[in-house]
């Protein structure tokens, strides 16, 4: 790993601990704030319909991927990823919406699902957080049970689909929060774990199926966790990934303690002129300060747009290191940034030597790679939007 990666990460590690400055907290931590099934379902959008057969499509954002499974020759360069993800992962209608733009875009994308969505509110008795009571969560749960039906339907129809599922964990307990997921031990982070899949398991008798090894990684909430404690805890599920920490720039992912982390970059934003995690909460406050503005909604969009759109071209010019674009379920602020995640992905999949892909897809591809080609693209300093 060469200087700039270390910088690079000794940055990402800084904008952790710039956590407890109120407004940086959620611009540099990426503290978020996720809908439920429940609270999102009153201001979501109608699907938008995609285009042509859903088989079709499904193979073709296969075949998309499949043409780059190969190990790369010496001086070959890669495709650019592009890593689509949703924190949360409860809502139906976005379900809908993005599993019809995925599939006109051929894009494969990750849904990191809290657990307790799997839970009826009737039942949130059974989830027991670390260091908590029964039954708290600061996310809620499932709804009725009828809307838990319905989210496990979206959930399997995604994995159909070629999509991933991986895990937020449950409860979401940020610092500020106490005993929130950044002071945890590797106990607590098993505990967790366990019931997350305990909720898994318990759901499979009404239509879940993600059988053992089929959740490879998560994103912690509001990518917080002490790292020697919670890494452990990933390893003894299996996890090949993680996508919670943040880094100063685009750069490839690194194997961390048996873990490869894909990381959070943190880029220069054009319409901005500084530099902001690429998480979408973090772009609202960075844009007004996470206010309610629904009549900004199209600057706001065209504002973080832009931002991706130069987060692309620094990467697929530069290092080619896969762009993870975090967001989650939301209409914040008119819906102006869920906006924005729906037009790159509109425009960019569909690029040649672009590939949206899921992190385990991404995973695979980094394994097929000679080691030694593959360390020469990892060498490389992080790619970043170059001033004007």
């Amino acid at each position: 790993m060469g200087d700039g990666r270390r910088g690079g990460r000794r940055a990402g590690e800084l904008l952790l601990l710039a956590a407890a400055l109120g407004l940086v907290l959620a611009l540099l931590a990426g503290r978020d704030i996720p809908e439920s099934a429940a609270e999102a379902a009153a201001t979501e959008p109608v699907p938008v319909q995609a285009a042509g057969p859903v088989d079709v499509q499904v193979e073709r954002a296969a075949a998309r991927l499949a043409a780059w499974m190969r190990p790369l020759a010496p001086g070959e360069r890669p495709p650019q990823f592009v890593l689509f993800s949703f924190d949360g992962a409860g809502s139906h209608r976005h379900w809908q919406r993005v599993l019809a733009l995925a599939g006109a875009s051929e894009a494969r994308i990750t849904g990191f699902l809290s657990g307790v969505y799997l839970v009826p509110d009737g039942e949130r008795r059974r989830y027991r957080p670390p260091g908590r009571s029964p039954g708290t969560s600061a996310v809620g749960f499932g709804g009725s049970q009828a809307e838990v039906d319905t989210l496990i339907g979206d959930l399997m129809e995604a994995r159909r689909r070629g999509h991933e599922i991986g895990t937020h964990y449950n409860g979401h307990f940020c610092e500020g929060d106490e005993p929130s997921v950044g002071r945890w031990t590797t106990a607590m982070w098993d505990a967790e774990l366990d019931q997350f899949f305990a909720f898994v398991e318990a759901a499979r008798g009404r239509g879940l199926d993600l059988g053992p090894g089929a959740v490879k990684g998560g994103r912690t909430p509001c990518l917080e966790g002490r790292w020697s404690q919670a890494y452990p805890a990933m390893r003894a599920l299996g996890f090949t990934y993680d996508t919670s920490r943040p880094t100063d720039g685009i750069g490839w992912p690194t194997d961390e303690n048996g873990i490869r982390e894909f990381w959070m970059p943190s880029v220069r934003v054009p319409d901005l002129g500084r530099q902001v995690l690429l998480m979408d909460y973090n772009l609202w406050m960075a844009v007004n300060g996470g206010r309610d503005e629904p009549e900004r909604a199209a600057e706001f969009s065209d504002t973080v747009l832009g931002a991706y759109r130069a987060a692309h071209a620094a990467a697929a010019s530069g290092n080619r290191a896969p762009l993870v674009i975090g967001s989650h379920f939301n209409r914040w602020s008119g819906g102006g940034f869920f906006d924005a995640v729906e037009r790159f992905m509109a425009e960019v999949c569909l690029r040649p030597e672009t590939v949206c892909a899921t992190h385990s897809d991404v995973n695979a591809w980094m394994d097929l790679q000679d080691p030694e080609v593959l360390d020469g693209w990892r060498s490389m300093p992080p790619a970043h939007v170059s001033e004007p």
